[in-house]
């Protein structure tokens, strides 16, 4: 069985609001609002247990929310760490065309004794799985007095300690500082903007995105999953580049997608070894599970998708035409297709 831990560092409350439109500076009345416990991390953990993984979300959430958190659909999957005060609200406003405006809400810094529970609660989580992923994703914190960010090099101790493997889907400044040193990354999860930014050019072709990805692969990361929105995603090693793409039926809510996408990456890839031995590939078969989950979250009204994508297929492709030119940011707002959030 799939074993994966989560961690979200940076918990959330997601509110979703529904609405025939936005116009800035107009009153709107929304005609339904939703709220669930989220998080990448969290979100990542629902779609791993709706494919049938053993795991488990250890979350930071403000004390204020605990017994919100304790009553929703992802309950028993988390790990709760508690902190004084209230969790961020992150909040998605979906008109009546299907476009999501999301805005997230300021990250609190952690004290050190909560970041030191928060890695307790890791060790305890990988001890009970053998052979496990660790994934951390989403925003982290600012360790409380110092103007840093948490420092993630006991965690990544801790997982080499316990023979876990890693992934991360983070952005901005813990992308960066994880880049300066991505030595032992088993996967990493950027999206174009993000890969573009980290090699300090503009992508504008699949071939742009297999270089960049490459860098990133000489720095010591394994595999990097880039995706690039309406055009799909690549998976690429030192010898490898597989791209997937999969259509939603329809757009309910963008939110989510790149989490859901993660968990079906390493949902196939982890179930690979088995079909490998009947002929099959095993990084074809987990971007492809990674296009499908994330087609899959796009048509789910809330950020936490429920059962895994049945009847959608991904187009797959282990030889990618380098040449094809990636669609310009503005010319994809009718697509159905697989579109990810950033961190």
């Amino acid at each position: 069985m799939t074993r994966i831990v989560t961690l979200t560092a940076a918990g959330a409350i997601d509110a979703t609001y529904r609405v025939d439109a936005v116009r800035p500076g107009t009153f709107a009345r929304a005609e339904s609002y939703t709220r669930e416990v989220s998080g990448k991390g969290v979100n990542v953990c629902a779609a791993l247990a709706a494919g049938g993984a053993d795991t488990a979300a250890v979350v930071v959430l403000g004390a204020d929310d605990v017994r919100f958190a304790r009553c929703g659909s992802t309950a028993p999957l988390l790990r709760i760490v508690e902190v004084p005060g209230a969790t961020r609200v992150n909040t998605s406003i979906i008109d009546a065309a299907g476009s999501t405006t999301k805005v997230n809400a300021p990250t609190p810094p952690l004290s050190a004794a909560a970041w030191d529970a928060t890695v307790l609660a890791l060790r305890e989580e990988l001890s009970t799985r053998g052979d496990a992923w660790l994934v951390i994703s989403g925003s982290l914190p600012e360790l409380a007095g110092t103007g840093a960010l948490v420092d993630l090099g006991a965690v990544r101790t801790l997982a080499r300690e316990l023979g876990a493997r890693i992934a991360v889907d983070t952005s901005g400044a813990a992308l960066d500082a994880l880049l300066a040193d991505p030595a032992g990354i088993d996967l990493l999860t950027p999206n174009v903007d993000e890969l573009a930014a980290a090699v300090g050019r503009p992508l504008e072709t699949l071939g742009e995105v297999v270089v960049a990805a490459r860098e990133i692969v000489r720095r010591g990361v394994t595999t990097v999953l880039a995706s690039m929105g309406v055009d799909g995603l690549l998976a690429v090693s030192a010898d490898r580049a597989v791209f997937a793409r999969a259509d939603a039926p329809f757009v309910a809510n963008t939110a989510g997608a790149g989490d859901a996408a993660l968990a079906g990456f390493l949902l196939g890839l982890t179930r690979a070894p088995g079909a490998s031995a009947a002929g099959a590939d095993p990084l074809a078969i987990a971007a492809a599970s990674a296009a499908e989950w994330g087609a899959h979250a796009v048509a789910h009204a809330s950020t936490v998708v429920a059962g895994p994508p049945f009847g959608i297929r991904a187009l797959v492709d282990t030889a990618p035409e380098l040449t094809r030119v990636l669609t310009p940011e503005g010319e994809a707002s009718s697509t159905t297709r697989f579109v990810p959030e950033t961190a």
